[in-house]
């Protein structure tokens, strides 16, 4: 396969921005979750417990975050921070380029992938996580990076205003890819055989520890051996978006995006659904409006309702947090009059296509947007957060990898926040600066 292949999945090594361990004691006080798992109340504190918490650059500062995306100035004081930490020593960048090997142990789950510069692919249709015109024919891509889902234009636009501004990739999208091992036995034996660079145990109980590997040799038999392999976004839709936007500007360093790579075959990804809170629909309305397609009954358990419908089936849970309804069996004409028709039937059989062109714009009438259709990774949040705004929580089941991997691979991008694939690296444990020449 040669370099210049659109399938090649090139690598490269950087010279990590990493916080100093003798102006910072503690590492997981300056790390933070992913930028879109992170609500203004866990921002604030996040900011508060360490004046270097990595939430100071994803997410600006605490004042500003009521601003919201394409806020004027959002991150300019993000911006200022990185500087001001760099100057006064608080980051600094390792002397060589390496690639970075990072681990998470939690509870039921040890992972280990590799940190590095991913190039970019050349631009296609949907390659950036666009939505492909309506008659385009699903066909099979040639491509190294494979997005799954849509991305909404404003987060896009937000995450290349962070990028801009900083001049820095602070959190790497997660990539997910069918490895024969070999990239991640080399992984192993250097973790097992040699200490961390940084090592801490973060507020949910994981442990995350990350090693260098800066060996000239063993870079390039990594480089290489991935070089064959196809990689689907697991996580970072928008701020890969973002990337290809970014290096559209400039080039150079950005034709490179900071992304962890995970093999699938050694460490195999948790895949979980990604659910809704409608803040404006009380339960009551949301479930007899339902109730014209599907069939509703009442359920005690919202969180073990869905578990004995049969896989093939479309199922939802609605909930208020004290009154809980199952949705089954919804009829076959309103499906096929409000799915659109030129999609392949394994996207037409998504749950998220299902809710999102059925329930959420035919039967609700809902805009797709933050107002009116918020995301919530956590089932249990969910149904929490609907009851205190006086909403509905819609409950989803996950779609399988199978499909998200044959649906990506056809080029046919699935429903926004249709999955959550875990678990997601730490923010702030390694990041890159784009002023910097790796490439």
């Amino acid at each position: 396969m040669a370099l210049s292949d659109p399938q090649a999945l090139r690598i490269l090594p950087f010279r990590g921005l990493r916080f100093a361990p003798d102006r910072v004691d503690d590492p997981s006080a300056v790390t933070s979750p992913p930028y879109d798992m992170i609500g203004p109340d866990e921002a604030r504190r996040l900011a508060d417990t360490e004046e270097h918490n990595v939430v100071r650059l994803i997410l600006a500062a605490p004042e500003e975050l009521a601003g919201g995306p394409g806020a004027p100035a959002r991150y300019h004081r993000a911006a200022a921070s990185l500087r001001t930490w760099i100057d006064d020593g608080a980051l600094s960048q390792d002397a060589e380029p390496a690639l970075y090997i990072y681990e998470q142990i939690g509870h039921g789950f040890r992972q280990r992938g590799l940190i590095g510069l991913v190039k970019l692919d050349d631009a296609d249709p949907g390659a950036d996580g666009s939505t492909p015109a309506a008659d385009a024919e699903p066909s099979p891509v040639r491509r190294a990076i494979l997005p799954h889902e849509a991305v909404t234009d404003s987060v896009v636009a937000d995450r290349l205003a962070q990028m801009r501004a900083t001049e820095a990739h602070i959190e790497p999208i997660l990539l997910t890819y069918q490895g024969d091992r070999t990239v991640s036995d080399l992984l192993d034996q250097v973790a097992d055989r040699t200490g961390p660079l940084t090592s801490t145990t973060t507020a949910d109980g994981t442990r995350h520890r990350l090693w260098a590997l800066s060996d000239p040799a063993a870079v390039r038999r990594v480089a290489a051996d991935l070089l064959w392999q196809r990689a689907l976004i697991a996580d970072g839709h928008h701020r890969h978006a973002a990337y290809r936007r970014l290096r559209a500007e400039r080039g150079g360093p950005a034709e490179y995006g900071l992304a962890l790579l995970v093999d699938a075959g050694r460490y195999p990804l948790s895949l979980h659904a990604i659910h809704r809170v409608l803040p404006h629909v009380p339960l009551a309305t949301a479930a007899v409006q339902a109730g014209k397609v599907f069939a509703v009954r009442e359920t005690a358990d919202p969180h073990r309702a869905l578990d004995a419908i049969p896989a093939g089936e479309h199922a939802f849970v609605l909930s208020d947090g004290s009154t809980h309804y199952l949705l089954t069996a919804p009829d076959p004409a309103a499906l096929a009059e409000a799915i659109p028709a030129d999609r392949p039937e394994a996207w037409r059989a998504l749950d998220a296509t299902v809710l999102h062109h059925v329930l959420v714009e035919s039967i609700w009438q809902l805009p797709d947007t933050p107002e009116e259709v918020r995301f919530d990774h956590d089932p249990y949040h969910a149904v929490a957060e609907a009851a205190r705004v006086g909403g509905t929580a819609v409950l989803l089941r996950p779609t399988t990898e199978d499909v998200v991997r044959q649906l990506a691979g056809a080029g046919v991008l699935m429903p926004r926040k249709s999955t959550a694939f875990g678990p997601k690296p730490a923010t702030g444990l390694v990041m890159r600066l784009l002023t910097e020449e790796d490439v």
